[in-house]
Parts: structure tokens; C-alpha cells; sequence
């Protein structure tokens, strides 16, 4: 096992969001779940977006201030009108498949793409009306180490990483005049339920046993030998959220544990 990560404080960046409304996509869980919470905590009232009712149900229950959503952001016309009026939006939705190139499923690979890079491009579309409109606003992509290098048997997606990077750029560059910023965020390996069910399937792909798994793949780029928090993306994204990062934008934050120093 790894190393026990620091505590995070809960209100790390002086933050005040009273009066915004922020979205946050894949939120019954893991990074998203976190992001919800730090957001609630600096006043937003977040409406918390995800297919899984009973794990937006429990999230809501935590916090006053979170309204559940339960939505499939597949269905991108529902998810564009859900993001109008959001002075706030977190792109945290994900799924992943560990597979050869040669064996991944097509389908499979058209729905990754689908969540991950056209469903994002159909929220900011929707959410960019408003913020324009009162000159401000935060977009933040939960990207990856992946939306900067790839690795093996996850074409997917490293292709939608890769995508989300751009996108999220693009938009940098058109809503600086608006009063909008828009960056990502790209972690290593977080300790998710996401991360957890890849671990057969890594193993299978790399024929090493699944114990192995953690310290021959997860952590063997990561200077740092431990996986990293929820919690500490979510401080990353409350700071790109606040006044001291108002200059920051088109920028790709990297939390990869000296990862890509190599």
C-alpha cells in the first residue's frame, strides 16, 4: 500500500461563491463528489449532476446547498439546457476501459468519447450565454496525466483527455474577453471507485497479478509512490475558482506526483 496521504483542510483557498450556482458533472462520487462538497463549503449553491440517484441522494444529505440531478449526459441536448444559468461548471465525468487497441469495442469507445469530450463541449456551450452575459465565469475540466501523456491499452481515454485539453483551451482563448476562464486540472491516479475497478483489468493487460497493480502501473512514473485525494483535486479546482486565480486560464494544472518530470 501506499504512503498515507496529508489531511486537506476543508477551506484551504480563501473562497466565496454566496449568490453563484455551480454544476458539477459525476458527482455521486469520487472527484466530483469531493468538488461538490468544497464548492457547497464556499457558499454555491451546486447542482450536482449524475446517472446515480442513490449517490446523489447521500451527497445531498451532506450539505445544504446541493440539489441532485440525476441525469445521462449522453443525452446531450438534456445536458446542454441543464447548464444554462451556471456561473460555475465542473467537467468531472468519466468512465475508462482498459483494453488493447485491437480488442476495444468500438461502442465502448464512441460512448467515451460521447461523455468525455462532446458532452463537456455541449455544457459549456450551454452555461457560456449566462456567464457572458454578467462578464464572469469559471469553467474547470477535470482532465488527467493523460490529457498530457498516454499510456497502454487506454485509447479512449487518452483520446478524450487529449480532446478535453484542446477544447478547454479553445474556450480560454474565446471567453477572455467575457470575463471567463477555463482550465484543466490533471491528476494521476485518484483514489476512485473508477480507479479500483481498473485494477483487473490492468492486471489482465499487463499479466501481473492484481496486487501488483498499484506500484508497477498506478505508481511507477509518480515520483510521489501514493495515490492521491479527491480531496486535494478539489482544492486544486475551488483555486482556479477563486480571485487569486482570476489571471490563470488556457493553463493545464498538473497534480501528477512528478509524473511527467520524467
Amino acid at each position: 500500500m501506499t504512503p498515507l496521504s496529508p489531511a486537506i483542510a476543508p477551506s484551504a483557498v480563501p473562497l466565496d461563491l454566496g449568490g453563484r450556482t455551480a454544476l458539477v458533472t459525476g458527482a455521486a462520487g469520487g472527484i466530483g463528489r469531493a468538488c461538490a462538497l468544497r464548492l457547497a463549503a464556499a457558499g454555491a449553491k451546486v447542482r450536482a449532476v449524475d446517472r446515480d440517484a442513490a449517490g446523489l441522494e447521500l451527497l445531498a444529505e451532506e450539505a445544504p446547498g446541493i440539489e441532485p440531478r440525476v441525469l445521462d449526459l449522453t443525452d446531450l441536448d438534456a445536458a446542454e439546457a441543464a447548464a444554462a444559468g451556471t456561473d460555475v461548471l465542473v467537467n468531472n465525468a468519466g468512465i475508462q476501459l482498459v483494453r488493447p487497441v485491437e480488442e476495444f469495442p468500438p461502442d465502448v469507445f464512441h460512448t467515451v468519447l460521447t461523455l468525455m469530450v462532446e458532452a463537456p463541449f455541449r455544457l459549456i456551450r450551454g452555461a457560456l450565454p449566462h456567464m457572458y452575459g454578467q462578464n464572469w465565469g469559471r469553467i474547470v475540466n477535470v482532465s488527467s496525466v493523460h490529457g498530457l501523456r498516454a499510456s497502454a491499452y487506454k485509447s479512449a481515454y487518452v483520446t478524450a483527455k487529449h480532446g478535453l485539453e484542446g477544447l478547454s483551451k479553445t474556450v480560454a482563448l474565446e471567453g477572455a474577453a467575457h470575463g471567463v476562464t477555463s482550465n484543466c486540472v490533471n491528476p494521476s491516479y485518484v483514489r476512485t471507485p473508477l480507479v479500483e475497478r481498473q485494477i483487473a483489468d490492468q492486471a489482465t493487460a499487463h499479466d501481473i497479478p492484481e496486487e501488483q497493480v498499484l506500484t508497477q502501473v498506478m505508481l511507477r512514473d509518480s515520483a510521489l509512490k501514493r495515490l492521491i485525494e479527491p480531496e486535494e483535486v478539489a482544492e486544486a479546482v475551488a483555486h482556479l475558482c477563486s480571485p487569486q486565480a482570476s489571471f490563470m486560464t488556457g493553463t493545464s494544472m498538473i497534480l501528477d506526483g512528478g509524473w511527467t518530470a520524467h
